[in-house]
């Protein structure tokens, strides 16, 4: 029998839970298409001194599609908290992660950003495929309605402002490896996460665009269950859909979840700005699938992995 393929695309937390899941369904091969436009943070810092795309979205898909939790898959998401060389605290290990230390080192070593992904991959038992998006070094740009060009991805949801469009103003090429896994894909995922920044910044580049579109496998977005103060305020489902739409994406299937969220939590995540991603319209030209996804545990609004595992598995065996 022919494993499945499964593309997902996206960046974050959210794509990190999808594959935590689907790593556990047997007969699938799995490709993480990942975006490298973050600055902020430790990646930041990081890909501006060594001029090498943001890995701080890479390190946590290899955690995720890691076979099991190792030493070593901890130790990756560690943070140093203090600094070591007091003379020059701009060069010293401070705030980094020790995961990107270790993609940059091999980076560094190999000279190749994915092969370093590669040889990380295997020393980690990673089940499944780790594509950055493109091996450039990117900047992401939005356009707001008012015409206010914001640039940078940390800064884009610090902008009180509607964000009309993202895009690049250099040309991006993307990785063949990256169009090919979409070409040859019998699933592809969007999301979980944020539309603008971490799904929306892969879609753009103008060869995934197009292989997208030519792709025959089934398309599904995972909405967010919660807006996200900045980037989606006040969003619908059909909004957050509409942003891929208006970008370029093409979706055959919507993911809604359908858990009812504890009003305590809720007023928690009302005095940050956040509510509630509800669908607004009686019809639309894609299919609407409302499951229990969720997790409250930490007062949190998460989704479960395994619940996604029972969904994505639930998608393939109505693939045929």
């Amino acid at each position: 029998m022919v494993n499945k393929k499964v593309v997902v695309l996206g960046g974050g937390h959210g794509q990190s839970a999808i594959l935590r899941g689907i790593k556990h369904i047997p007969d699938i091969d799995i490709t993480a298409v990942v975006t490298v436009a973050d600055d902020g943070g430790s990646t930041g810092r990081l890909r501006q001194f060594f001029n090498i795309p943001a890995m701080g979205d890479i390190r946590g898909v290899l955690i995720a599609l890691a076979e099991s939790e190792t030493l070593l898959g901890t130790l990756m998401d560690y943070r140093f908290e203090t600094s070591v060389d007091i003379d020059n605290p701009e060069q010293d290990v401070l705030g980094h992660n020790l995961g990107n230390l270790i993609l940059v080192a091999l980076t560094e070593s190999c000279g190749n950003f994915v092969e370093g992904i590669e040889i990380l991959s295997k020393v980690l038992n990673v089940k499944g495929n780790i594509v950055p998006s493109t091996s450039q070094v990117i900047t992401l740009f939005a356009i707001m309605e008012d015409g206010t060009i914001v640039k940078g991805e940390t800064n884009i949801p610090k902008i009180e402002n509607r964000i009309r469009k993202v895009f690049y103003q250099e040309k991006v090429r993307a990785s063949e490896k990256a169009v090919q896994a979409i070409l040859d894909a019998d699933l592809i995922i969007y999301g979980i996460g944020s539309v603008y920044t971490s799904i929306l910044p892969n879609v753009i580049i103008p060869e995934i665009k197009d292989a997208l579109k030519e792709s025959k496998a089934k398309k599904i977005y995972m909405c967010n269950a919660m807006t996200q103060p900045g980037e989606t305020t006040s969003y619908a489902m059909e909004d957050h859909v509409d942003a891929l739409l208006d970008h370029g994406a093409t979706i055959d299937e919507v993911v809604i979840a359908k858990d009812k969220i504890p009003s305590k939590i809720l007023k928690l995540y009302e005095e940050e700005g956040s509510v509630p991603v509800l669908s607004v319209r009686d019809t639309h030209p894609y299919k609407i699938r409302e499951v229990e996804l969720l997790d409250f545990t930490k007062n949190l609004v998460r989704h479960d992995s395994m619940k996604i595992k029972q969904l994505v598995e639930e998608l393939l065996k109505n693939e045929g």
